[in-house]
């Protein structure tokens, strides 16, 4: 799962905004590492299962690129954690792709795969699956090769700023897609919030630009080691309500149902949802 983490305005109070404020305090003992993990090593890493989690997310990915109306320049992943799984489809159809996260931690442990440094999570069985889905006689090498070529930075964000990525950003905007996984619902404290979170990364997409949102269902907590994170449990109609208010049209809307077999202790996560969102021009 991936956390772009909040912290409140400078200037202000901390108390001035006690939701987002008491959320990024939580989240300085969030451990990359054990995040890692507990979601993408064995029994939720296992791809060999069709029916498991992490194929069912790569699918979606795969399926919804396939479709060729997904693609551009410029790509922004919102509060990519220290996961790279969600662009190994996506960096066939854009040059230039923004990572993000409020962790220096997260931003950290990026940069270890890019620079391919010891130490880095090995994703190497995400990117022998993705080819596998996408069936076009790519190596598991090449693809690693071109997301790696296609990732132009990696930035600081927080997703309950007006401006995320803050005044200045290097990262071409607006952006012609954007991607996030297991974010707004993750450092948003409720619902207000997390409507307000994807108004502000909203801004950052071009009208008639494409979001994909994967994000968990009914959950209300998770662990990354010591740190036991609050999450703001939402429905599918909750989402499909979100987008709407902020301006897309949903272009396709699933839901995976956690089995009992990956319900392994770390979270109390019900299912996952898949959006596919187009911003909508005005008229």
């Amino acid at each position: 799962m991936s956390k772009a983490d909040p912290k409140p305005a400078a200037g202000t109070a901390p108390d001035s905004d006690p939701g987002p404020a008491a959320v990024a305090s939580a989240y300085q003992r969030f451990e990359p590492h054990a995040y890692l993990r507990n979601n993408y090593a064995p029994p939720r890493g296992d791809l060999s299962r069709p029916d498991g989690v992490g194929p069912w997310k790569l699918r979606c990915l795969a399926q919804t690129f396939a479709t060729g109306e997904v693609s551009g320049h410029s790509l922004i992943d919102i509060g990519s954690g220290p996961t790279i799984y969600q662009l190994l489809s996506a960096c066939a159809h854009f040059e230039d792709i923004t990572l993000t996260d409020f962790l220096e931690v997260n931003r950290q442990e990026l940069g270890l795969w890019l620079r391919e440094e010891p130490g880095a999570f090995d994703w190497s069985t995400y990117s022998r699956h993705v080819c596998l889905i996408e069936g076009k006689g790519e190596s598991w090498q090449e693809k690693e090769l071109q997301l790696r070529a296609r990732v132009k930075r990696v930035l600081h964000i927080d997703v309950h700023q007006p401006q995320p990525l803050g005044a200045g950003s290097p990262a071409p905007l607006p952006a012609d897609a954007l991607v996030s996984t297991f974010c707004l619902e993750a450092v948003s404290p409720d619902l207000a919030s997390f409507q307000r979170a994807l108004d502000h990364i909203t801004t950052l997409l071009k009208p008639g630009g494409h979001l994909l949102l994967i994000g968990a269902l009914e959950e209300s907590w998770y662990l990354a080691g010591e740190a036991r994170l609050a999450v703001v449990p939402v429905g599918k109609e909750e989402v499909m309500e979100a987008l709407v208010r902020s301006g897309y049209e949903v272009r396709d809307l699933r839901t995976y149902v956690m089995p009992a077999c990956l319900q392994t202790g770390v979270d109390d996560v019900k299912g996952i949802f898949f959006a596919w969102a187009q911003k909508k021009v005005a008229m």
